[in-house]
């Protein structure tokens, strides 16, 4: 007999995602999760706030427990259960239940991938796996490194990577009152930014008090039994008491071997519109899969959030007989050290000359509020659009209060092909209180139209 059993491996936004939309449209298919941690269904991205006690609670970052998907939409979640192989040729998985250390086999109808990604560091760095290391990609990592605060009460911290984990991480941690340092190997952090723009963030993370290692890369670990002492990079040692992995995101695939199933950019899973893979009744979603970028119009890995719940939501459309596609996404980002705030969508200057299209470019300062209106705060646009057509191709946002969420009226116009006229001509809100009469990104588009 056939088995119509749907089994989604891994629990969280995109699993959980689209065995809820299953559910809903199928009420009584038998419905396996199997998900390697205790948990289900959480905010990863809200972990450094939960670090930095702005949220109080781990249990504020989980959305729906796996007991609450046992009892209210009856399906079957198993925690502690992790998977070591898909076989494609018998649709099977073998799982490792983490709490009996026994193995099994599961069959499966249609099978779902949702694995997410997992905090990069070298494999060959001895001391990737010490007791004071922590990579914050799980809502586990996350209680870990908590406790070990709690516990040890460390007084330093160095963070590897200057990207999005890194910047949020070295924010926490300096509100809880440690000394951090951050080692990047590029000259300025966040290298989804522009340079201009990220030595902009540089200077404003040495003015908050992290001292910055720019320009140098991770070489190994000083060991002292299962503890790192100190952080070794090309030019230094630098001395510490926990270290913090952001050198980004890789997709959680590893398992994959042997299975058939087509990988793409950095191993993530390739996948169509539907989120199907190249192998029948299998489906993946969220942060181990490709996405189409609407710009460039190449494959591309992004690990966010924004894009697992809606992969999640297509993966399972498509799974209980709906035609949903997801069309892609450009990259768009946020944000917050302090109160600095970080913006970007769509493409950089080195991507633009690597594709090799002709653009134009332009930078202005301004104001979040009208100027004469109390707490108004510097914000800096950066456009970049097509010479001769005017499209636009990419944008990023710094500065304070009110500058972030700025980025997504260019995010709409890049999902849109829109023009920098197309932007100047929208009817953006005003009042003194959010913004000066020409909005910053219309003002940025203004004085660079003039240049195609």
């Amino acid at each position: 007999m056939i088995s119509d059993t749907l089994v989604i491996i891994g629990g969280d936004a995109a699993g959980m995602s689209a065995a809820s939309k299953v559910r809903r449209e199928q009420p009584d298919r038998e419905i396996i999760v199997f998900e390697k941690s205790q948990y289900t269904s959480y905010s990863a991205c809200g972990i450094p706030y939960y670090i930095s006690e702005t949220v109080k609670t781990v249990d504020e970052l989980i959305v729906r427990k796996p007991q609450t998907f046992r009892d209210k939409y009856n399906i079957d979640v198993r925690t502690l259960h992790l998977v070591l192989e898909v076989d494609t040729n018998k649709k099977r998985i073998r799982v490792q239940d983490k709490v009996k250390q026994e193995e099994f086999w599961q069959d499966y109808g249609q099978l779902l991938i949702a694995t997410g990604g997992k905090a990069y560091c070298p494999a060959d760095i001895k001391g990737y796996d010490a007791e004071n290391i922590f990579g914050i990609s799980t809502l586990k990592s996350g209680i870990n490194l908590e406790k070990y605060i709690e516990d040890v009460a460390p007084k330093t911290a160095v963070i590897i990577g200057g990207g999005y984990i890194g910047l949020e991480m070295a924010e926490a941690l300096l509100i809880r009152g440690l000394k951090v340092s951050l080692i990047n190997r590029g000259e300025q952090v966040m290298n989804t930014l522009d340079p201009d723009m990220g030595e902009i963030v540089s200077d404003a993370m040495r003015k908050l008090g992290v001292t910055l290692y720019l320009g140098e890369e991770l070489v190994s670990f000083d060991l002292e039994g299962n503890c790192i002492k100190a952080v070794v990079t090309n030019k230094q040692s630098i001395p510490t008491d926990i270290v913090v992995l952001g050198m980004g995101t890789s997709p959680n695939t590893a398992f994959l071997k042997g299975s058939k199933i087509e990988l793409g950019v950095k191993g993530a899973i390739k996948v169509n519109a539907h989120m199907q893979t190249n192998i029948p009744d299998v489906w993946a979603a969220g942060d181990c899969t490709e996405t189409l970028h609407l710009v460039s119009k190449q494959q591309v890995y992004f690990a966010m959030g924004t894009l697992a719940n809606k992969t999640g939501l297509v993966a399972g459309s498509n799974i209980a007989g709906e035609k949903l596609l997801f069309p892609g996404g450009v990259g768009t980002a946020v944000c917050k050290v302090c109160s600095y705030e970080i913006g970007r969508t769509g493409l950089q200057e080195k991507e633009l000359k690597k594709l090799g299209i002709d653009y134009v470019t332009g930078i202005i300062a301004s104001k979040t509020r009208a100027h004469y209106y109390p707490n108004s705060k510097d914000i800096t646009v950066k456009l970049l659009a097509e010479k001769n057509s005017g499209r636009l191709l990419g944008g990023q946002i710094i500065g304070e209060e009110g500058a972030a969420k700025r980025i997504d009226v260019l995010a709409t116009a890049l999902t849109h092909n829109l023009t920098l006229q197309n932007i100047i001509d929208l009817d953006l809100s005003y009042a003194p209180p959010f913004s000066p009469v020409w909005d910053p990104v219309q003002t940025a588009a203004r004085k660079l139209i003039n240049e195609i």
